[in-house]
């Protein structure tokens, strides 16, 4: 399978707009076969869908509102999201979820917001990109609670991918009980990123590769500008902490991404 997907990166953001085309470049040439984005809030909406307007088939669209834009107008970009699920095809939901490392004042909307979102991807019948993002002191555990509300909801109902996981172990286990997949990102590359730990006891057939470019660049290129073509580096690294080949890395979590979204 001469192909990879990228399962999560920001491309519309503005960091890429001196030379979006030429990164993007670099990604295809490099065997990169699609780019999934995922959406923010109302303002991102339009320079997304342009990207995949430019780039059918390679850069795919999802629709949902990220946690950190979620305040107290955040029933209005929930209409917003809602109606374009009306006008047009999205083949995923996000990224949605809770975040609760910079500010905990909009907690119980965000969780309420993710609640309603899930409803969509079971109305929709469309995969979720979860964002799960724990408190800077660790005591507020966003990977458990989005859990619990999955829980609550009914997972049998959904399915989807825990976006730039760094749990633990035990976490990693209950997200996949739940039938989701982990997305591995640039953390795995990290010296104190933990991923090492456990990830070698985790069949591939739960994880997809992602960037979250422009953001967590992988080693060498930590806090810099993440892009898309790094995700090769994820891939290298995933395979040598799992002692497998880089080739198996790139075959199984590509047919792992096609797999979650076939309707």
């Amino acid at each position: 399978m001469n192909q990879l997907i990228e399962t999560h990166a920001h491309i519309y953001d503005e960091q890429f707009d001196e030379d979006r085309d030429l990164m993007l470049e670099r990604a295809f040439d490099t065997g990169i076969s699609q780019i999934w984005m995922p959406n923010c809030d109302h303002e991102t909406i339009p320079k997304m869908l342009a990207l995949e307007e430019q780039y059918p088939g390679k850069c795919l669209s999802m629709m949902g509102i990220h946690p950190c834009y979620i305040d107290e107008n955040y029933q209005k970009e929930l209409e917003t999201m809602e109606q374009w699920l009306t006008k047009r095809h999205f083949f995923m939901i996000g990224e949605i979820g809770l975040d609760f490392y910079w500010d905990l004042t909009f907690v119980p909307q965000q969780e309420e917001a993710f609640l309603h979102q899930l409803a969509l991807a079971k109305k929709y019948n469309l995969p979720i990109c979860i964002h799960s993002r724990n408190s800077k002191d660790n005591t507020q555990n966003a990977i458990i609670r989005c859990c619990e509300l999955i829980e609550q909801f009914g997972w049998e109902d959904l399915r989807g991918i825990f976006h730039c996981f760094s749990g633990n172990h035990e976490e990693a286990r209950r997200v996949i009980g739940l039938n989701f997949l982990l997305g591995i990102g640039g953390v795995v590359t990290f010296k104190n990123g933990g991923l090492d730990k456990f990830l070698p006891e985790i069949d591939l057939n739960h994880i997809v590769l992602e960037t979250d470019s422009p953001y967590l660049a992988p080693v060498p290129h930590r806090g810099k500008r993440n892009e898309v073509f790094y995700i090769d580096l994820v891939a290298h690294k995933l395979a040598e902490v799992k002692g497998v080949s880089v080739a198996d890395v790139k075959r199984i979590t590509t047919e792992n991404a096609l797999n979650l979204i076939k309707n």
